[in-house]
């Protein structure tokens, strides 16, 4: 029998998803509109006075206006508005800061507005309800869900509550939802990652879960340590578990061994969460992508990702990219975030709808002699081989070896295996003939005899957990690199690798 929820959920859900296809039909002329209304709600503010918005009537006349800055180039504006000056990025205070590790700025503050906080709610909440409109799947508003996440304890900063973005949505959860919510508020205070996640177990493990979500990485530890306490695959903990949502990383790396501690197939749902704005989401379960969420306060701006370190770089909007190059994502927000560098870059896979895949961040790329690798490569390469191997893999990073004693230099991958292929040697060479079929520059430098053919090391089991606890990233939020321009965290593998 159904519930009051999912006989609201049904209607609801259909009505939101015909706004979204509509939606859908205008993006690309809506985005521009989007940004004329951006720059007239922010014209009076410390920014817009400084980059005149009252003179720019365009988009054209807006990026000749508005150079593009990362956060080094907000910190002066972040730093007037912890001192109390209002109306600095964005009308009044922030609502919220979202505290985020950066790695070259440290600690980052990236504003929420209150009109941006709508863009984090209602976006998860579209992503939920799309998918009950295109599956017919209402059951999961009955169980109880699970959101693994930050610590919703709040710290002021210049007198704005201040925490990690999943904390502060935490506050937000729909009242409706709040008797379906797990973990438990002053369980999700728990700021050893280790002794929450226990309690987190003991909390769920007979409960009627139909829906959670987090980071694969940490959602497998959770599925590890269930399994410990009961000796049962998820699905026989949680009959009436319907759908995984999963977002921060590429989930493909990790999926086999997710279904593997399911046991039985599970629906996924992607999403695009990020501190500055829930970009994108999975509409349509079978669908290649992600929708771009052009409607809810951000305006995006794309760049050739290897643009985006010139002085004057090309920008494109919406209507101006193609399907099949690499951009790095730049946005402008009514959080008051204007010609943003996001860090990520992005692949478009259609133009109607407006969909992408996450291709990688821009820091993230092995270039150590010209091959300008990126994460999206690495990441299918090793599924491919993986899977011919029928082997998997617990976790993995690629960093550059340059010095070396005799011979050339290579690529080194760490990867830690579930278990061992049967022919290491030539899972090696398979997993180079992915990398030289997927990227040119790669295979002309093993072709041109100036690197090696890669090379893996072994991490051993539960490695990179214990280098990611070690270095207090363990849990919430904190993700690994997949690729490294430099040894910093090869270097720090050393200590977790098997003995050769």
């Amino acid at each position: 029998m159904k519930s009051v929820k999912s006989l609201l959920a049904v209607p609801f859900a259909a009505y939101v998803r015909n706004r979204i296809k509509k939606q859908m039909l205008t993006a690309a002329a809506d985005q521009l509109h989007l940004l004329e209304q951006l720059l007239r709600d922010a014209q009076h503010t410390v920014f817009g006075k400084a980059h005149r918005f009252h003179e720019i009537k365009d988009y054209n006349s807006y990026r000749q206006a508005v150079p593009i800055r990362d956060y080094e180039g907000f910190k002066p504006y972040i730093e007037k508005i912890k001192s109390g000056t209002q109306n600095v990025l964005w009308k009044g205070h922030p609502l919220y800061f979202a505290k985020t590790s950066g790695t070259t700025s440290g600690v980052k503050y990236i504003p929420i507005s209150k009109d941006s906080i709508h863009n984090h709610i209602d976006t998860a909440r579209n992503a939920l309800l799309c998918y009950i409109a295109e599956t017919g799947n209402h059951r999961l508003t009955d169980g109880k869900m699970i959101f693994l996440s930050g610590s919703p304890a709040l710290e002021r900063v210049g007198g704005i509550p201040t925490g990690r973005l999943s904390g502060i949505v935490n506050h937000h959860v729909p009242r409706y939802l709040r008797t379906n919510q797990l973990p438990s508020f002053e369980t999700n205070c728990i700021e050893d990652w280790e002794a929450k996640l226990d309690k987190i177990v003991e909390e769920t493990l007979h409960q009627p879960m139909t829906l959670i979500s987090g980071i694969p990485p940490w959602m497998q530890m959770y599925f590890d340590r269930l399994q410990a306490a009961s000796g049962k695959k998820i699905k026989e903990l949680f009959p009436e578990l319907t759908l995984i949502v999963h977002g921060g990383v590429n989930f493909e790396p990790y999926r086999a061994r997710l279904m593997e501690s399911l046991g039985e197939p599970v629906d996924t749902l992607e999403t695009y969460p990020a501190s500055e704005g829930f970009l994108a989401f999975q509409d349509q379960p079978d669908a290649e992508g992600l929708l771009l969420n052009t409607h809810s306060g951000i305006f995006f701006e794309f760049v050739p990702a290897d643009e985006i370190f010139q002085p004057h770089p090309t920008r494109l909007s919406l209507g101006e990219v193609q399907t099949g190059v690499n951009y790095a994502v730049v946005i402008t927000s009514n959080a008051g975030l204007w010609a943003y560098n996001l860090g990520d870059t992005v692949r478009f896979v259609s133009l109607n709808p407006y969909r992408i895949v996450v291709t990688g961040r821009i820091s993230h790329f092995i270039s150590a002699f010209g091959e300008h690798v990126i994460a999206e490569e690495v990441e299918q390469s090793l599924q491919a081989v993986a899977s011919q191997h029928r082997v998997k893999i617990t976790e993995f990073t690629v960093a550059p070896r340059v010095q070396v004693s005799e011979g050339r230099p290579y690529h080194e991958w760490y990867i830690e295996f579930e278990q061992m292929p049967a022919d290491l040697n030539r899972f090696a060479e398979e997993l180079d003939e992915q990398m030289r079929k997927r990227n040119i520059y790669y295979n002309d430098l093993i072709t041109g005899h100036i690197l090696e053919r890669l090379q893996i090391r072994l991490v051993r089991k539960n490695g990179f957990i214990d280098y990611m606890r070690a270095a207090g990233k363990l849990g919430g939020q904190n993700k690994l690199p997949r690729l490294s321009n430099d040894r910093y965290l090869a270097d720090a593998l050393q200590a977790y690798l098997i003995p050769e």
